[in-house]
């Protein structure tokens, strides 16, 4: 069990320093990601007001129908669309990515491009 703690308290611990410098506002939110071990989570928030503006993740139900079992970076990588989608229609273009501590690698990384993709600009 010590690992895991160490494992999250360092994610915690970068999570800390990103978020000094990273700040979500009206004009340029912050696009977070979150990844367990199972699922992927995206919101858009914008951090002046406290309000999350768009959101998606892996467990919900259209996801799920989709999914045929794939890959987790490819279904993190629909999640990346899904959300730019949803931020599009908000009437959101620019964001500030938010990687929550987690390296740029695997899923997150994945999400980002499929936000890219998307048409969401960082």
């Amino acid at each position: 069990m010590g690992s895991l703690n160490l494992k999250k308290e360092a994610r915690l611990k970068r999570k800390k320093r990103i978020r000094k410098k990273i700040l979500g506002t009206p004009d340029r939110p912050r696009l977070t990601v979150f990844r367990s071990a199972r699922h992927i989570y995206a919101q858009v928030i914008d951090d002046t007001s406290g309000r999350t503006l768009a959101a998606a993740c892996s467990l919900e139900k259209a996801e799920k129908e989709r999914s045929d079992g794939g890959k987790k970076s490819e279904i993190a990588n629909r999640i990346g669309k899904l959300i730019a989608e949803r931020a599009i229609s908000k009437g959101v273009k620019c964001v500030v990515f938010d990687r929550n501590g987690f390296l740029y690698h695997g899923r997150v990384k994945a999400v980002s491009e499929g936000a890219r993709e998307g048409g969401l600009e960082f």
